[in-house]
């Protein structure tokens, strides 16, 4: 049996974002996207901890970004990932819109939206 914990499906998305933590302001790569959060690839030399409050921003396109207020849930080997805490209205429409391109199935969106309003 799997020990997958997670709720929210994830999409694979290879792109630069920028981590911003109470110390440092990191160029990141976003290695997936979800409805809550992000797993990051960090560079060699810096290092976040969990629990540590941030601020990641992805570009998706010219004008088009997805900017979420998150935590550090944790950071291992170069990689972090992130849990989403708020999100602003015009970000969670692009996150949705990239979401649902990427499953193909609109009830499974649908299904998730649901859950997420209601944890």
């Amino acid at each position: 049996m799997s020990a997958e914990r997670r709720h929210f499906a994830r999409v694979a998305f290879n792109t630069p974002a920028t981590l911003t933590t109470t110390d440092d302001r990191i160029q990141v790569h976003v290695l997936d996207l979800s409805l809550k959060g992000a797993l990051l690839q960090l560079p060699a030399a810096d290092q976040v901890q969990g629990g540590q409050p941030c601020l990641l921003e992805v570009r998706l396109a010219e004008g088009v970004r997805v900017t979420m207020a998150a935590e550090i849930a944790f950071a291992q080997d170069h990689r972090a990932g992130v849990l989403c805490r708020a999100i602003d209205i015009e970000s969670v429409t692009h996150l949705r819109r990239l979401i649902e391109v990427n499953l193909g199935e609109q009830g499974l969106l649908e299904r998730e939206l649901k859950a997420l309003v209601s944890a």
